[in-house]
């Protein structure tokens, strides 16, 4: 009998890859079977993704992973970064390229968002965080500029459901990835009718919801042809990357919290119903579906963008620095000569970030870092710091306390991050697996197929399958004083 084998097709906003998992003798080993750039372009001041670039990617994945003897595979599942969106119209024409989160067609549109309907309005519906980036306002800015496309619509699908609709045909949104859009009734997990009415925006052009872990459909003949595989089935694993990798969290027991680490910074816990009060509004965490029927109560905030964004601006200069490089540059460099926040707008999408870096320094009287490992303590304490803030406010609005939390994810190979996060919680920090994202696209997809029984069973999996790193607080007095 074949080994159950799946592959998760993983896009980020820096780059995406294609994974093989195979599952045996009670362990799941990962395969990289391909490996590619994502880049935003830009176009008369607009910034956009390259849809079909990115789905000839994904073919050429599946075409190595043939070549590599993997002919026969259980499934195949997508997932992606939320809030963006492609529209599709008549005879499954694919209109346009999708709008890259970052584009400043959204400035602005909260505001006027909230006089056609409150801030709290909206929250109490949602309990989404408010970010500009969102659907919700992506959306409205199309409405209230009188996009040409939307007149021809016929759907909208989000990145994942983009690329399930080119392998199938089918015309779905999978439920995690449509809560990222602030357009979700939170308690019924289905479309707001009254977000749609009160602002606006176009019902019709919505697709049904489908939980984590459907069989959407079979592969395309035409694919299967291209690619050189048999048939096999395009399964729904979670389609956020986030929801994916919490789903590979390997956390035992309770009041464990867990952190997503890469560009950005994903902290929170799984809970059984959304968490929609005064507090969690005035603190903007959001509701975001998991699997399992869980809702992900979390904060969304800046992460390793900040760092990568820095490296961007000295190749610009000529210097070339690898992560490790940079790493100890910053053990060398003086603890908390500045602090910033993450989060502040100043760092959304900034021409120079160590430019935002400094003049946030200045206008709020510090120190100004000058070397390059003051710029990477600053930023990687100011990440800590940023962790420790949300974990007390997480602690305030819900007891007992977080005992432990979970980094996963690309950031958790950070162990000078990671040794500062322990540091300033004040608990102890578990880090790994390193790629949880596409080991929870895998362990959805096996529950799809009934290799798995329950998410429970994979977490499990996880926990004997890839190596963990344990870190204990230290230097408490001078963090608390931090």
């Amino acid at each position: 009998m074949a080994l159950p084998k799946f592959i998760a097709c993983d896009f980020g906003a820096e780059s995406g890859r294609l994974i093989l998992g195979t599952i045996e003798q009670n362990k799941i080993s990962l395969e990289e079977i391909h490996r590619f750039p994502n880049r935003q372009v830009k176009v008369f001041g607009h910034i956009y993704w390259d849809l079909l670039y990115l789905f000839d990617e994904l073919k050429k994945g599946l075409s190595q992973a043939v070549s590599r003897g993997h002919k026969r595979l259980s499934g195949i599942g997508v997932d992606t970064w939320g809030v963006d969106f492609g529209l599709i119209g008549r005879d499954k024409q694919i209109l346009g390229n999708p709008y890259a989160y970052r584009d400043s067609r959204t400035d602005g549109m909260m505001e006027v968002a909230f006089q056609q309907m409150s801030k709290d309005e909206i929250y109490q519906v949602t309990g989404i965080q408010f970010m500009q980036l969102n659907t919700l306002y992506q959306l409205l800015s199309m409405v209230k500029n009188q996009h040409p496309l939307l007149d021809i619509a016929q759907k909208l699908l989000f990145m994942p459901d983009l690329f399930n609709f080119l392998m199938t045909g089918e015309v779905v949104s999978e439920y995690t990835i449509a809560s990222t859009s602030q357009m979700l009734d939170a308690v019924r997990r289905d479309w707001s009718d009254e977000i749609f009415e009160k602002l606006g925006l176009p019902r019709k052009i919505m697709a049904n919801i489908i939980p984590p872990g459907t069989v959407i459909g079979k592969l395309l003949p035409e694919i299967v042809e291209d690619t050189g595989l048999e048939e096999v089935d395009i399964i729904a694993p979670a389609g956020h990357d986030t929801a994916n990798a919490v789903a590979a969290v390997p956390g035992w027991g309770e009041n464990w919290a867990y952190l997503s680490s890469g560009t950005w910074s994903l902290l929170g816990i799984e809970v059984d119903k959304p968490i929609i009060t005064n507090d969690s509004l005035r603190n903007n965490f959001t509701n975001e579906g998991g699997v399992n029927n869980k809702i992900r109560f979390l904060r969304n905030n800046m992460g390793m963008w900040l760092l990568e964004r820095c490296r961007f601006i000295w190749r610009k200069e000529g210097t070339e620095l690898s992560y490790s490089e940079l790493i100890d540059l910053a053990k060398d460099a003086a603890a908390f000569k500045c602090i910033i926040d993450p989060d502040d707008p100043s760092f959304l999408n900034p021409p120079n970030m160590l430019e935002a870096i400094a003049n946030f320094c200045q206008r709020t009287g510090q120190s100004i870092p000058t070397s390059r490992g003051e710029f990477v303590r600053c930023i990687l304490e100011s990440l800590a710091l940023k962790y420790r803030y949300i974990v007390d406010k997480i602690n305030s609005m819900r007891q007992p306390p977080i005992q432990r939390l979970h980094i996963v994810g690309g950031g958790s190979k950070n162990e000078l991050l990671n040794q500062f996060s322990a540091n300033a919680l004040g608990i102890p920090v578990v880090a790994g697996p390193v790629e949880a994202t596409a080991i929870g696209n895998i362990l959805m997809q096996a529950i799809a197929k009934n290799v798995l029984n329950n998410i429970e069973e994979g977490r499990e999996l996880v926990s004997r399958s890839f190596p963990m790193k344990h870190y204990e607080p230290q230097n408490r007095d001078a963090w608390e004083e931090a």
